[in-house]
């Protein structure tokens, strides 16, 4: 799985690990909440690229996770998928997007190449049977024309804790399966939470937070999660979106010192206008970010998500 992620990642710098570190430690302190089973598991959400047809189709795809050391065979029998997850697909599919759940097969032991997907559509009135994947979404994108090496990296993944390797080797796979064979822009989903009222993707950032005069104390956040909490907001009805951070002391002990959330509407509200350099975005590069007073965070305890 490592040798695999090694291939696929481009890079591996501090603002990514802290990400998945980050969703490592969330699904842990939901846990100690009693809200285990109100988390998905991280996915993607693709939608068509090119002229005329930018921004149209858009699916959502969950893998199942695999497990080290744990048989595949093709001759298995699919995964029953989790009734939350169900639950959360019938949102999506409320708002227009198609949802599905992954489960693979592993020809021969330990070769990522013989592994082969097959995905059921979730959130429909009536029961879907397992189709390939990802030909059964061939009516949602056009094939790519030219191939493409997206196994070409040579990333150090020995920071990645082995907790978090089994699902990101999962998404990965997943995702260059996809792309391999279709031309679309794609995006990773954290998690998806399933509340008392509304359905809510989740952004999770581990973050310091920055202060200045005209906000006071913040929390940034890049222009591209930015945009896609707004394209969740924009499909209404019973799909919400959250901001989570994972607020440390700093970034060499990434102490813990408070867990945050805001929703989108709030954060949409009082996200400041003009946007400000940032640090390193997760390609790398430098970032572009809007600000969020921290005092229009509230705290994530159970208290707080029992009102969701």
């Amino acid at each position: 799985m490592r040798s695999y992620l090694s291939r696929s990642i481009s890079s591996l710098n501090q603002n990514k690990l802290r990400g998945l570190l980050a969703e490592v430690d969330l699904r842990k302190h939901l846990q100690q909440l009693g809200y285990a089973d109100r988390v998905s598991p991280g996915g993607w959400i693709a939608r068509r690229a090119g002229a005329g047809k930018f921004g149209h189709n858009t699916v959502v795809v969950f893998p199942e996770v695999l497990k080290p050391d744990i048989d595949y065979p093709t001759t298995r029998s699919k995964p029953q998928p989790a009734h939350g997850l169900h639950t959360i697909c019938s949102t999506f599919h409320q708002s227009g997007i198609a949802a599905y759940y992954s489960a693979a097969t592993v020809a021969t032991t330990d070769d990522p190449d013989s592994m082969a997907w097959q995905s059921v559509e979730l959130g429909l009135p009536t029961e879907q049977i397992y189709l390939p994947f990802p030909d059964s979404l061939a009516t949602f994108f056009r094939n790519r024309e030219k191939a493409y090496k997206f196994l070409r990296h040579k990333t150090g993944t020995t920071s990645i804790p082995d907790l978090a390797v089994p699902e990101e080797f999962s998404k990965e796979h997943l995702r260059i399966t996809f792309q391999s064979r279709f031309f679309a822009e794609i995006s990773d989903i954290d998690g998806i939470f399933w509340g008392e009222q509304f359905t809510y993707p989740i952004e999770i950032k581990e973050k310091t937070a920055g202060e200045d005069r005209q906000t006071g104390e913040y929390f940034g956040l890049d222009l591209g999660p930015f945009v896609k909490l707004a394209f969740y907001a924009a499909k209404r009805g019973n799909l919400h979106s959250l901001f989570v951070v994972r607020e440390i002391e700093s970034v060499q002990t990434r102490n813990l010192k408070q867990w945050w959330f805001i929703t989108f509407e709030r954060l949409a509200q009082f996200a400041s206008w003009v946007p400000v350099g940032g640090g390193t975005n997760m390609q790398g590069g430098s970032s572009t970010v809007v600000r969020i007073p921290k005092a229009e965070f509230q705290t994530l305890d159970a208290q707080s998500l029992s009102k969701l």
